[in-house]
C-alpha cells in the first residue's frame, strides 16, 4: 500500500536474547489429547494446546511492518497499544505507523485505536492515555513541553502476548492492558512517592484532529469525550486532507481522582474539567507543533497507587459508548478475566489452523503471521447493532448481517486475506462484502478503494472491491446480498461518474472508484496522463477488477455480463510490447494515440510501488496467455529465472534492486507460483521457500515491509500451507509445498488436512501427492477442494522431481475475446 517516500513464540529483549514465553494452563479434550498422544508415538510433536502461546506479537514491529504488540481480540474495535516518541539517543525521528517502532525507546500514551501495517504515517491511533509522575505545568501540548510527559520504554520491561500488553515504564508506572471487543481495561500501577496523574490526549491521534472534547467528572468517577480525525496518507494531496470520523470514549476507574484540568494549545486551565480543541493538519498534513487538547486526572498515590480503568468507544454517540462498556466490561470486570478471555478468543481463532512439527521459530512465524491475518477489518458496529455509516447517519445492520466492518484497504487485501478470512469463517467474509457495499449505498454508489472507518481515502489504484467480493463468495461467504452488490458495481464499471473523471485527490488519492474509466472504455487501456497514479499499473489493477467483476457476475446469473467482463479483462494485452526492450516484452505505457513513450523496465514511471520488470508477471488469471506473449515456454522459464535469481545464481527475492523481484509487496507476491504454468512446479516450490526464510523471520524485524492490515502475513500462512488463491475471485489453489509435516484446518464446509511426509526447512520439493487418496500430478486443486475440504498427502524431500506435476498445468482464464484495442 502507500509507503512513506513511495515507498523469535520467543519475545526479544533489546539485547537481543530470547524471553521464555508464559503459557496460559488450558485443559486439552479428551479428543486432542488422544490425538496428541498419537503424534508423539508416531515420533511427530503434537498441536500446540495454546497457540496464543506461539504467538509473538513484536514480529514487524520494525523494518517498516508497522504492527503493533498491544490487546485487542480477532477484528477487535478496539486495539490497546503504545504510541511511541522517540526520546534522546535514538536514530528514529517519529514513531511508526501503528503506533510502535521497536527501535524507539519512549512512550507518551496508549491509545485504544490502531490499524496495523499501514503505510504513510498511520491512521487512528484515537485518545493516547499517558500515566505519569510529575506535576502538570506546562501544556502536554505546547512546544515548551518537549518530551516531559513521555517515558522511557526499556524491552526488558515489557511482556506481550495475544490480548494482553504490560510494560514498566521509566517513570515508575506499571501498565497493563486487556481489551474486550469494543472496550479497554487498563491497570496502572503509581508509584506511591510521586504525583499520580493520567493524561487524556484528545486531540492527539496519530495524524491528528480537527476537533476534540473531554468532559471529568470525579463524582462519577467518569473521565468522557471524543476526538474528531481522519487524514489518513492526507499529506500526499493537499486536497484530501480532511477529518471523516468522529469517536467517542467513556472511562471509568474503580478509584477516586480529582480534576487536574484541561489544556488546550500552550494554556494550561487548572481544575477545569471541560475542554475542546484540534491539532488540525497543519501546512503539511501532518499535526503541527504547538497544537492540541486534552484533559487530566489526579489520584492520591499513597491512598489509591493501583488504579483500573474501563474504558468504552464508539463511532456512533457517547451514549453508545457507555452502553458498550455496560455490556463488554460491567463494574467489577477485571484486567485479569479480560485477558484471560482474550487468550481464549485468540486460542478458538489461530486453533481452527492446527500445525504439527516444525522448529519453535517455524511455529511462532508462522502463528504470528496467522494472528496478524485475524486483526482486520475491524468491527465497526456497536453491540446493538448501529453504526454510523459514511452519509454521517446512523444505521442498523442488514438483513443476515452480524457485524459491520470497516478499514478495508483493498489494494492490498483483494490477493489473499480476505480470501483466507473467508475460508475460516464465511459468515465473516460475508459480513466484510456486505459491508462494503453498505459503504458504497452510502457513498453515492462509489466502491472506495481504502475504506478508513467512515472516510473513503481512495488510497492506492485500480478498483479492488469486484475480486474481493467474489473472492468471499468463492471461498463460502454467501450471505450478503449478491445481487445489489454486482448491480452497484457493474454500474461503476460501465457507468464514468463526475469523480471517475475528476483528478481531485490524484495521483495516490484519486477520488473516483475507476478513474479515467472513460478512457479506459475508449481505448482499452490506460493511456498516458489519464487520471489515476499509474497508468500501466492501473492497466493491470483494471483487467483484474474486471476479471473478479466476470466471476461476480457468473454467480449472479448474468452470462452476457461475465463474457463482458471477461473479454475486458484481456485489455491487459493493449500495453504488452514485444519488442519494448531487445530482451523481450513487457507491459508498457502507452500513449493514447497509440504510440509507445521510452521504457526502462527498471523504471517504475507509470507503475505503482513497483517497476515495470515487477508489473510484467501480475496478469495472475490469465498466465498462460503472458506465457504465450512471452514467446511461450522457454522463454517465460527464462525470464521468470533471472527475476528471482542473480546472475551469479544468488536469491533475488527482495532487496535486490528493480530488475527483481519484491516479494515483500504486492506487486510480485503472485509471480513464484507462476512456474507452475510453465512445466517447473519444483521452482515454485523453491522459490517460494526462499521467500520466506529470507523475508519472514521470528524477530522485531521478521516482516519486510508494511503488512498491509494483514496481506503479507497472509501470503506467508498460505505458502505454509502450500497453497495460494492466485486468481482473483475465483477458489482454485496452485500449490507450493507444505512447510510442517501435518496441517488441520476446521471451518465450516469441510475439514483440510493436509500431511507433508518428510517436509523440512530444507525439503521444499515435492516428490508426490494423493488428494482424497487418490494419486495426483496436478500442481493445484479445483475450487470443490474449498467448497468440501479433503485431504492432501504430500511426500517431500531435499532434491527436486523435476517430472511431478511437469505435464498438467493449472487452469488458466483467457478472456472470452481477443480483448484488443480499437486505437491502434
Amino acid at each position: 500500500m502507500a509507503r512513506p517516500g513511495h515507498r523469535h513464540g520467543r519475545l526479544q529483549t533489546n539485547n537481543g536474547r530470547p524471553l521464555a514465553r508464559r503459557r496460559a494452563t488450558v485443559t486439552l479434550a479428551r479428543g486432542t489429547a488422544l490425538v496428541g498422544a498419537a503424534l508423539l508415538l508416531s515420533g511427530q510433536t503434537a498441536p500446540p494446546p495454546d497457540p496464543a502461546g506461539e504467538v509473538n506479537v513484536f514480529i514487524g514491529t520494525t523494518n517498516g511492518g508497522n504492527v503493533f504488540p498491544g490487546a485487542t481480540l480477532p477484528f477487535g474495535m478496539v486495539a490497546f497499544s503504545p504510541e511511541m516518541t522517540p526520546l534522546p539517543g535514538k536514530r528514529f525521528a517519529m514513531s511508526a505507523p501503528g503506533g510502535y517502532e521497536w527501535h524507539g525507546n519512549g512512550v507518551r500514551g496508549f491509545s485504544l485505536t490502531h490499524v496495523s501495517g499501514t503505510g504513510c504515517t498511520g491512521a487512528s491511533g484515537d485518545i493516547p492515555i499517558m500515566p505519569v509522575t510529575v506535576p502538570v505545568e506546562t501544556s502536554p501540548s505546547a512546544v515548551d513541553a518537549g518530551l516531559g510527559y513521555a517515558a522511557i520504554l526499556d524491552h526488558g520491561e515489557e511482556r506481550a502476548s495475544p490480548g494482553a500488553y504490560r510494560v514498566k515504564l521509566g517513570n515508575g508506572v506499571l501498565a497493563e492492558l486487556g481489551a474486550t471487543a469494543r472496550t479497554a481495561v487498563a491497570h496502572f500501577g503509581f508509584p506511591a512517592d510521586k504525583p499520580a496523574n493520567l493524561l487524556f490526549r484528545t486531540s492527539d491521534s496519530e495524524v491528528g484532529s480537527t476537533a476534540s472534547t473531554i468532559r471529568i467528572d470525579p463524582a462519577t468517577r467518569t473521565v468522557s469525550g471524543s476526538v474528531t480525525s481522519g487524514n489518513f496518507c492526507g499529506y500526499l494531496a493537499e486536497d484530501r486532507r480532511e477529518s471523516y470520523y468522529t469517536l467517542h470514549f467513556v472511562a471509568t476507574f474503580d478509584q477516586p481522582f480529582t480534576t487536574g484540568g484541561t489544556w488546550h494549545d500552550d494554556t494550561v486551565a487548572k481544575g477545569s474539567g471541560t475542554g475542546v480543541g484540534g491539532t488540525g493538519y497543519g501546512s503539511r498534513g501532518h499535526p503541527p507543533t504547538g497544537k492540541g487538547a486534552g484533559g487530566w486526572i489526579s489520584f492520591d498515590p499513597a491512598q489509591s497507587p493501583d488504579v483500573t480503568m474501563r474504558v468504552g468507544i464508539s463511532y456512533v454517540d457517547e451514549a453508545s459508548a457507555r452502553a458498550n462498556l455496560d455490556r463488554e466490561s460491567p463494574a467489577g470486570t477485571t484486567l485479569a478475566s479480560v485477558q484471560a478471555a482474550g487468550r481464549s478468543a485468540w486460542n478458538r481463532a489461530l486453533g481452527q489452523v492446527a500445525v504439527t512439527g516444525g522448529t519453535g521459530d517455524q511455529r511462532s512465524v508462522f502463528y504470528s503471521a496467522l494472528y496478524h491475518s485475524l486483526l482486520t477489518p475491524t468491527l465497526y458496529s456497536d453491540a446493538d447493532g448501529r453504526y454510523r455509516g459514511f452519509d454521517g447517519a446512523v444505521h442498523h445492520l442488514s438483513p443476515r448481517q452480524q457485524a459491520q466492518y470497516a478499514n478495508y484497504s483493498g489494494w492490498d487485501v483483494y490477493r489473499s486475506q480476505l480470501q483466507l478470512v473467508t475460508l475460516l469463517d464465511p459468515q465473516r467474509g460475508s459480513d466484510i462484502a456486505q459491508s462494503l457495499l453498505n459503504q458504497a449505498n452510502q457513498h453515492g454508489g462509489v466502491w472506495d478503494r481504502w475504506t478508513h472507518l467512515t472516510g473513503a481515502t481512495s488510497v492506492m489504484n485500480g478498483d479492488p472491491s469486484p475480486p474481493s467480493l467474489a473472492a468471499i463468495h468463492a471461498f463460502g461467504g454467501r450471505g450478503f446480498d449478491l445481487a445489489r452488490a454486482y448491480a452497484s458495481l457493474k454500474r461503476a464499471a460501465t457507468t464514468p461518474t463526475p469523480g471517475d473523471l475528476s483528478r481531485k485527490g490524484c495521483p495516490v488519492l484519486c477520488v473516483g472508484q475507476r478513474p479515467g474509466l472513460d478512457q479506459w472504455l475508449s481505448h482499452h487501456y490506460m493511456p498516458v496522463g489519464a487520471p489515476g497514479w499509474g497508468t500501466a499499473a492501473d492497466t493491470l489493477e483494471m483487467a483484474a477488477a474486471d476479471f473478479g467483476l466476470a466471476q461476480l457476475a457468473r454467480a449472479a446469473g448474468d452470462r452476457r455480463g461475465e463474457r463482458m467482463f471477461l473479454d475486458r479483462s484481456g485489455w491487459w494485452r493493449n500495453l504488452f510490447n514485444p519488442t519494448a526492450t531487445p530482451a523481450g516484452g513487457y507491459i508498457q505505457p502507452r500513449r493514447a494515440d497509440g504510440s509507445w513513450p521510452s521504457f526502462d523496465p527498471a523504471s517504475d514511471d507509470e507503475f505503482v510501488e513497483g517497476s515495470g520488470a515487477q508489473y510484467l508477471w501480475m496478469v495472475p488469471f490469465d498466465p498462460a496467455g503472458l506465457v504465450g506473449a512471452l514467446g511461450g515456454r522457454d522463454n517465460a522459464v527464462r525470464r521468470l529465472d533471472a527475476f528471482f535469481k542473480t546472475p551469479e545464481g544468488e536469491w533475488a527475492v527482495t532487496k535486490s534492486g528493480p530488475l527483481h523481484a519484491e516479494l515483500d509487496n504486492e506487486p510480485s507476491i503472485a509471480s513464484p507460483w507462476l512456474y507452475n504454468f510453465v512445466g517447473q512446479p519444483w521452482k515454485t516450490q523453491e522459490t517460494v521457500r526462499a521467500a520466506m526464510d529470507r523475508i519472514w523471520t521470528n524477530t522485531p524485524a521478521g516482516i519486510s515491509g508494511n503488512d498491509d492490515l494483514g496481506q503479507m502475513s497472509s501470503w506467508y500462512v498460505w505458502a505454509a500451507l502450500g497453497l495460494y488463491p492466485l486468481y482473483p475471485g475465483r477458489a482454485e489453489l496452485v500449490m507450493g509445498s507444505p512447510m510442517f509435516p501435518a496441517v488441520t484446518i476446521d471451518r465450516p464446509g469441510g475439514r483440510i488436512a493436509i500431511t507433508a511426509r518428510g517436509a523440512a526447512a530444507d525439503a521444499p520439493y515435492v516428490q508426490s501427492l494423493r488428494v482424497n487418496g487418490r494419486t495426483s500430478d496436478r500442481p493445484w486443486l479445483p475450487a470443490s477442494f474449498v467448497e468440501r475440504g479433503g485431504r492432501l498427502d504430500f511426500v517431500l524431500a531435499t532434491t527436486p522431481d523435476r517430472s511431478w506435476g511437469s505435464m498438467s498445468a493449472p487452469p488458466t482464464f483467457p478472456p472470452a475475446g481477443k480483448g484488443r484495442s480499437r486505437s491502434r
